[in-house]
């Protein structure tokens, strides 16, 4: 009898069809609701493996009503929405999905960087509302991106692609990390900073933390405030990262000069929310990962794990 799993948002069956042999698959039917949490609570009690996104919520109540689950395999590189520690006493491994989708993401960050600083959405919009009658000197003058200094906070492996990037458009690194990445600074020139120095010192600061308790509401109001006027913010990764209120307090008072986010601390934000209000500011709806490659890698790769770990075998890329 083949292991079970269960997929918690419609996927593609091309997708699928490579890993019929290994396990009989029930999954929710739709792809852009989630699943409801009754649904989910009811599936999970016969379900070996779950494929899961970080809108379900792996927590003691399903971990104690899941009596057969081994294997949760998370489609993202976070995993704040599971309870690793909990996992772990249930004796289920818990995996993610990183390296696959870091180049993407990073293309990403640098393009709401290049849009912020250039306020390319803020243009469009300026015609499509039949704004654009004449020309002048600073319609629309944004930020130069050539020759700057680039901080980024959280210097992982979407970090040091987002550096690759920023070399390329000959900036400075800056960075700052838990810990010095010596290998960063060698290969790239990326220069270390306390958190509060690559603040004052950025032009552009960019976030890619994991959300910690050290890291949860890092930027603060004193955070923004410790900024040039003319800083552009980049967060794209995770929104709890970011006080929203010191953000927008920020932008309305020129304390900084735009932002670029692609992460809230409400998902998914709502049109009435604060920060849409703002022209300063790009608002994208979490799509770091978006690209059809790569999504179709992280699947894959979720599956792979949920096989080798219902087979027996040692998981890809188990959550330490």
């Amino acid at each position: 009898m083949k292991p079970v799993i269960y997929v918690t948002r419609k996927i593609p069956d091309h997708v699928l069809k490579p890993y019929e042999d290994s396990f009989d698959v029930r999954m929710w039917d739709q792809e852009e609701e989630p699943v409801p949490r009754d649904v989910l609570l009811r599936e999970v009690k016969s379900a070996d493996g779950i494929l899961c996104l970080l809108t379900e919520k792996v927590d003691k109540e399903l971990l104690d009503a899941a009596k057969h689950l081994k294997v949760v395999a998370n489609m993202a590189v976070g995993y704040d929405n599971i309870d690793v520690e909990a996992a772990r006493e249930h004796g289920v491994v818990v995996t993610n999905t990183p390296d696959v989708l870091t180049e993407t993401t990073a293309d990403l960050a640098f393009a709401l960087l290049v849009a912020a600083a250039r306020r390319i959405v803020e243009a469009t919009d300026y015609i499509r509302k039949g704004k654009w009658e004449h020309w002048s000197p600073y319609l629309l003058a944004g930020s130069d991106i050539y020759g700057k200094k680039i901080g980024i906070v959280g210097m992982g492996r979407i970090g040091e692609a987002v550096a690759r990037r920023a070399k390329g458009f000959g900036m400075s690194i800056l960075y700052h990390n838990r810990s010095r990445k010596e290998s960063a600074e060698r290969e790239l020139g990326a220069a270390y900073r306390g958190f509060t120095g690559l603040l004052q010192e950025a032009d552009f600061v960019v976030s890619l933390v994991p959300l910690t308790d050290e890291t949860k509401k890092m930027f603060d109001q004193d955070a923004f405030r410790n900024m040039k006027p003319s800083a552009v913010f980049v967060n794209v990764s995770r929104g709890g990262a970011v006080d929203e209120q010191a953000l927008y307090d920020a932008l309305v008072n020129e304390e900084i000069r735009t932002a670029g986010l692609d992460v809230f601390d409400q998902e998914p934000i709502a049109p009435d929310h604060p920060l849409m209000k703002l022209d300063s500011v790009i608002c994208l709806p979490h799509i770091g990962s978006a690209s059809v490659d790569t999504r179709t890698r992280m699947l894959e790769l979720c599956l792979d794990n949920l096989k080798a770990v219902l087979h027996g075998e040692q998981p890809i890329t188990p959550v330490r």
